[in-house]
């Protein structure tokens, strides 16, 4: 065997999203066990052109001893491959990762005509709210009450404004497409420099969002405050789930002091 270039990958790092495998034309990848796999060395033309697909950096291209690259028994693979293709499923099983699953829900029809009659009114109260964005020491931070919202809240749940945001200072972020340990020391900065009086933090069920939770919990305990937080866990379809609700009235009040 000779030395070349070949992908590599991190098992650590991949989640099982399945965002490389459309990109490798030869098929040389597949999700197994919730991980991607190389499934063979000579499927592998050492280009590279998942790389660029993989939101946690798991893949990458190394040179080391591999089986020279066979074209022709990647034809040969994809031939078969093709012709042991089931028939299509109305609900085909997604082996990647929950955040990223394609499903359609039916969306139920307002009872009565009364319900749209009103425009709802914008609860936000200022701008910028994205968590890469906001100032530290932004002026609505001082005395208020937080909101930490994961990007697609506002979109699960059908009366966010209302519920939520209503008479709080918000930011949101995406745990998954951006730096969390940016966020993590982010909220620190702003935990330390601002008297916040408590968080509410609504997240998504799916499994990934769990990150901004975990990001807070950690700029909380490092900012040296005992502030607040209350978790708010949204399903897909906009429902709260219960179990984070008996979370929620069961945890002891605490209330925020200078460090």
């Amino acid at each position: 065997m000779a030395t070349r270039k070949i992908v590599r990958i991190d098992e650590e790092k991949c989640n099982g999203c399945g965002l490389c495998i459309p990109n490798c034309a030869e098929g040389a990848l597949q999700i197994i066990d919730g991980k991607a796999k190389l499934m063979s060395e000579k499927f592998c033309d050492g280009l590279g052109a998942c790389l660029g697909h993989c939101p946690e950096d798991a893949i990458t291209v190394i040179e080391r001893e591999a089986e020279d690259f066979d074209e022709k028994a990647v034809e040969v693979y994809l031939h078969k491959k093709q012709e042991a293709k089931p028939e299509p499923k109305p609900q085909p099983v997604f082996a990647g990762c929950p955040s990223s699953r394609a499903m359609q829900f039916k969306v139920p029809e307002a009872k009565t005509e009364s319900a749209c009659v009103t425009s709802a009114v914008s609860q936000l109260a200022h701008w910028p709210v994205q968590l890469k964005l906001v100032p530290i020491n932004a002026p609505y931070f001082q005395d208020a009450d937080l909101l930490i919202a994961a990007d697609c809240v506002p979109f699960a749940y059908a009366d966010f404004h209302r519920d939520f945001l209503k008479g709080k200072a918000l930011v949101v972020g995406c745990p998954k497409l951006d730096d969390i340990q940016h966020y993590k020391e982010k909220l620190t900065e702003i935990f330390k420099t601002n008297s916040i009086k408590s968080i509410t933090l609504p997240h998504m069920e799916v499994p990934c969002c769990l990150g901004l939770v975990k990001a807070t919990e950690d700029a909380i305990a490092a900012s040296g405050k005992k502030i607040p937080l209350k978790k708010v866990k949204i399903g897909i379809r906009g429902d709260i789930k219960p179990e984070e609700q008996a979370e929620m009235t069961q945890r002891p009040r605490m209330f925020a002091h200078p460090h």
